[in-house]
């Protein structure tokens, strides 16, 4: 049973509260929140035992073990230092870090202090993500792929009446291509590998950061095309396509159906499995496992995939001139 607290109070932390819990191998002994009427309620909410609104005075606490991030992109790295450097494995929500200055700092912090550091995101480490990667060879040699996660967030309003949300915000390092494209980049990076070239074409806000984009990976035979948005909707399903075979995903996150379509018999076929409705037990679930046997060898793929991910997002963001204060 690993005992973990959770830095930020919003729906996200909620979930992995909630999703924790369901896969029996955590337990919530603490929250941070800045300010301690928050903290306390949160706390009471979810039976934590302590609650912290200073980071030092958490991250020396002997009784955590873990510690699950969830705070405004910007804030991640400084956050996941102070823990790590108490030898507390961390787990920080996507996208992980600002660059890829930061994460390889991180990562070094975490080998000396002999704890691990984790990327939550949760597609990766479903059933169905699994079952994907198993059957990819049925499509036979790839030829083209489409992957979009397009969401219009409610945020956008504000940002619309001149407000500047924290996910709109270059100070805080957001845009669609962190926020929500990396859902749909995860999946290629760990099903197809690095790409041999990245293109992006954003929409630029007003305040500096994508609200919207199409990233092109360039493979040997084929272009992934990623679609992300926080300012539009699409209801267009994932697509893999092969010669011999077409891969139809009902969404990128959390890859609930996966159907196959037969090239030359034209017959279809479901492959997916029914999942957990808190999908994002399955990630809890991998990363206690990992934490627990001491799994260096899958540690080490998750590390590879989430640094692909982040050097791709970082040279897209170089192509069109979007900085954050973080760089």
């Amino acid at each position: 049973m690993i005992k973990f607290a959770t830095v930020g109070t919003g729906w996200i932390t909620e979930s992995f509260i909630q999703a924790a819990k369901l896969s029996e191998q955590y337990q919530l002994v603490g929250v941070y929140s800045r300010n301690e009427e928050n903290a306390r309620k949160f706390a009471n909410q979810y039976n934590a035992s302590n609650y912290f609104t200073d980071l030092e005075e958490m991250a020396k606490n002997e009784e955590i073990q873990a510690v699950y991030i969830a705070s405004p992109n910007s804030l991640h790295f400084e956050q996941t230092l102070t823990f790590l450097k108490n030898k507390k494995h961390v787990i920080c929500e996507k996208p992980i870090f600002s660059n890829t200055a930061e994460l390889e700092k991180a990562y070094q912090t975490a080998e000396e202090n002999g704890v691990y550091l984790f990327e939550a995101i949760r597609n990766i480490h479903t059933p169905n993500f699994k079952i994907l990667k198993e059957k990819l060879h049925l499509a036979g040699d790839l030829r083209s792929a489409i992957l979009p996660y397009m969401k219009y967030s409610s945020r956008y309003d504000l940002f619309l009446k001149g407000e500047e949300p924290n996910i709109f915000s270059s100070l805080y390092s957001g845009g669609a291509l962190v926020d929500l494209g990396v859902y749909p980049l995860y999946l290629a990076v760990c099903l197809f590998g690095e790409p041999m070239k990245v293109s992006y074409h954003p929409v630029v806000l007003r305040s500096g950061v994508d609200g919207s984009g199409t990233l092109l990976l360039n493979y040997k035979g084929f272009v992934c095309t990623i679609l992300c948005s926080k300012i539009v909707d699409s209801m267009i399903p994932c697509e893999i396509h092969g010669e011999k075979g077409t891969f139809v995903l009902e969404d990128a996150a959390p890859i609930s159906e996966i159907k196959f379509h037969d090239t030359h018999t034209k017959e279809s076929k479901i492959l997916s499995v029914d999942q957990e409705e808190q999908n994002m037990v399955y990630e809890c679930m991998n990363i206690a496992d990992i934490i627990e046997t001491n799994n260096h060898e899958e540690y080490e793929q998750l590390k590879d995939w989430s640094s692909i991910v982040l050097r791709i997002t970082e040279e897209a963001r170089k192509q069109n001139h979007i900085v954050f204060k973080a760089d």
